[in-house]
């Protein structure tokens, strides 16, 4: 059935010793894979708690981290929350997640309390923002950061674990050696003040690694998350491949449901489309257009690239995307398949998306 994402197990293996090659042989830095973009998909979940490099599974939502949790823990492996926890998901993060990124007292506290409930010792990573602005204690404002720190660290059933930044992901501030030399020092000021060594210094996501090739990545640092890089072989600072990796281990395919020649031009007066948006519209004549069936419902179509080179995008509304073939080689006909790679958003919609078959390969 269709449309389905085929999703290649040894290619994901393959970019998995890529990432873990420059991140831990020549970083230094313990591994971290973010299951959240295949939506903890379990034989990518399987093939990476098997996978001997790496140290921890993390995922933003705790539904997700709960397939797992047993598995990894069995295998050695530590399971993460990387979203700030919600009030109503308290219970399962201390049974599902050994770790849990954090910035508010008053969610720390009830950690701490759940935690003394369940039995159970639970680490916090404390957030510092270093200027991104999503979440984290704004890196100005060192009463809170030191108070909260000794918050978690004299709360019962709670180990202050370390501390991390988020960076691109909302402001799409670009880790550099001085901005990660802020969260290291950070890192120094609370092991003196607090008289503890910290275990981990997480130095961001995959736009953080490019940093290691270049010798830049500060020493302190001693963690790294990767999700996109892992999954799509993209250092997302500058959007270049890394070595050892591949971007076709995810491949989208969708059937053609209409073929027929038309104006490029819609006709009429423009308004907005489904989506409350004016589109524009190249001129290109008569040309002849494929529709799939697919939409913006169930991917990104600004995020997927064709296999053939010489099809082009032309947009989509929810359930229906269009293509021009007219300048394509193959005699496309109503029933084929057309295979499109996919960036970090049509890898999201598509793997959340129930519409959308998931085939291992």
């Amino acid at each position: 059935m269709y449309p389905r994402l085929n999703i290649d197990i040894e290619k994901l293996r393959s970019n998995l010793d890529g990432v873990a090659k420059i991140t831990k042989e020549q970083g230094g830095c313990s591994l971290m894979i973010v299951t959240k973009g295949l939506c903890a998909e379990p034989a990518m979940t399987d093939m990476v708690i098997g996978h001997p490099a790496v140290d921890f599974l993390a995922d933003s939502r705790i539904k997700n981290i709960r397939t797992y949790a047993g598995k990894a823990r069995s295998a050695g492996k530590q399971t993460l929350l990387l979203r700030l926890p919600m009030e109503c998901e308290i219970q399962e993060v201390i049974q599902y997640a050994d770790i849990s990124f954090n910035s508010e007292p008053e969610t720390i506290k009830l950690l701490s309390q759940e935690a003394t409930k369940q039995g159970r010792t639970h680490k916090v990573v404390l957030m510092i923002d270093l200027g991104d602005l999503r979440e984290g204690i704004f890196f100005k404002n060192e009463e809170d950061i030191y108070n909260t720190a000794e918050l978690i660290h004299g709360l019962d059933n709670l180990e202050l674990y370390g501390i991390a930044v988020n960076l691109t992901c909302y402001g799409a501030i670009i880790p550099k050696n001085d901005n990660l030399s802020q969260l290291a020092q950070w890192a120094e000021n609370i092991e003196q003040k607090l008289g503890i060594t910290l275990q981990m210094v997480s130095g961001g996501n995959s736009s953080s690694i490019y940093l290691i090739g270049k010798g830049e990545l500060p020493e302190k640092i001693n963690n790294l998350r990767l999700g996109e890089a892992f999954l799509l072989g993209n250092d997302t600072a500058y959007g270049s491949k890394l070595p050892g990796t591949t971007d076709d281990a995810l491949i989208l395919e969708a059937q053609i449901v209409e073929l027929k020649e038309k104006p490029s031009l819609p006709i009429g007066e423009v308004g907005v489309d489904a989506f409350g948006q004016k589109p524009y519209y190249e001129d290109r004549g008569i040309i002849k257009r494929a529709i799939i069936a697919i939409g913006q419902q169930d991917t990104d179509p600004g995020s997927m690239e064709p296999l053939d080179e010489q099809m082009d995008i032309l947009g989509a509304s929810s359930d229906h995307m269009i293509l021009d073939v007219s300048k394509c080689t193959k005699a496309y006909k109503v029933g084929d398949v057309v295979s499109f790679k996919v960036g970090y958003g049509g890898m999201l919609k598509t793997a959340t998306s129930p519409y959308v078959e998931k085939v291992i390969k």
